[in-house]
């Protein structure tokens, strides 16, 4: 079906949908078919100035959905930076999914991603549309890295890996935005998970399994292992899952890398607590207000960021670590992960795929090209047979 546009991206006035704005201006092919939509017209243009970029304006508002209908049923691709996406996420995925039009977002939500999965991945199946999300620092270094790592290992064998992440950075506006919305929701978390989990395929002759793992240190990095809790460990579940050379036995361990023990242990009951404190109304509406949705730190602050997740993988009597790095998670790689995940549904030769998939399902070694060539490095830094 021909579409007037190849991306676009909606909410491009907030910070993090800003820098994607600036990636997808640079880096399109020139006779590239894209442009920018949101509900503010007159910042769109502010955007559309600051870009340099003669690129149309669609009005699109979460709250209408004509609007995204209309938005849906004129792209091939539609990338959203606009969250919560629990709270605004939900009209955009529908018009998606019944236009037949992939989408791709940065959510880290668990509840938003497998509520989607429940209310629109079979139609989605039907209409070829392409659900993307978690298209950012969560989940692709780690869902990617896992992938990569895989491709290092025996085919037919169990398989087991670990990651080992350590970032330098600030989190995001949005992010933290995200953070609480999850926290206090846990009880609503827990039940759309299970509800998922249900409904997915059931594995007749493989098994695949995100276990939690356990504090430890890892002397290789010199670093106390603590187990990381973020949607990551269930986006590579759902890849394995669903592509068979990740084996007939595969399990994958999620974990933040911290050189000091005290560190570790302030981390795990700092997240104890915030859990505990955004369940309290009053005090949920107080920590929102610390850091807003669309604000983000100077240029120079990002420079100094970045990110470094290990990942340790055995079977088949092969040991192998690998390495995914980058540089500012929460702003900079994140916008050029989610923009190279809108380039690469749009232009790329891929896998076959429809419904609700990882970036390794639906795209697998085309974005993972992409991203070393955008200068995000993967590579094998130790092999042991």
């Amino acid at each position: 079906m021909e579409r007037s546009y190849d991306v676009v991206l909606m909410g491009g006035t907030g910070f993090t949908g800003g820098l994607t704005a600036d990636y997808l201006a640079s880096h399109l092919p020139a006779d590239a078919r894209w442009a920018l939509a949101g509900r503010n017209l007159s910042r769109l243009e502010a955007l559309r100035d600051r870009l340099g970029v003669d690129v149309p304006l669609l009005r699109a508002d979460a709250t209408d959905p004509d609007s995204l209908r209309e938005l849906a049923a004129s792209s091939r691709v539609v990338l959203s930076t606009v969250g919560p996406y629990l709270d605004h996420g939900e009209p955009l995925v529908a018009a998606c999914a019944e236009a037949g039009t992939d989408y791709a977002d940065l959510t880290g939500e668990p509840e938003f991603v497998d509520q989607m999965y429940l209310k629109y991945h079979a139609r989605a199946t039907e209409t070829g549309a392409r659900l993307v999300h978690c298209a950012g620092f969560d989940s692709i270094p780690h869902d990617l890295g896992v992938y990569f790592t895989v491709r290092q290992l025996p085919a037919g064998v169990p398989l087991r890996v670990s990651g080992y992440v350590r970032v330098n950075g600030r989190i995001s506006g949005g992010t933290y935005q995200s953070v609480i919305t999850v926290a206090s929701r846990a009880r609503q978390m827990a039940e759309a998970h299970r509800r998922r989990l249900r409904a997915e395929p059931a594995q007749e002759a493989r098994r695949v399994r995100a276990l939690p793992g356990r504090p430890h240190h890892n002397a290789g990095l010199g670093a106390w292992a603590m187990p990381l809790p973020t949607i990551d460990p269930d986006v590579v579940r759902r890849s394995a899952a669903a592509l068979d050379s990740y084996g007939p036995d595969f399990s994958y361990s999620h974990f933040v890398a911290l050189k000091r023990l005290p560190s570790a242990a302030a981390l795990m009951a700092g997240a104890a607590g915030l859990l505990t404190a955004a369940r309290i109304p009053p005090v949920r509406e107080w920590l929102r207000g610390r850091l807003s949705s669309g604000e983000g730190p100077s240029e120079a602050r990002r420079a100094k960021s970045w990110f470094d997740v290990h990942f340790a993988g055995e079977g088949g009597g092969r040991k192998v670590v690998t390495r995914v790095r980058g540089g500012d998670p929460g702003y900079g790689e994140t916008a050029k992960m989610l923009a190279e995940t809108g380039m690469a549904l749009a232009y790329d030769d891929l896998p076959k795929t429809a419904g609700q998939v990882t970036t390794a399902e639906a795209m697998g070694d085309a974005l993972l090209d992409r991203l070393q060539r955008a200068g995000i490095t993967f590579t094998v830094v130790g092999r042991r047979e």
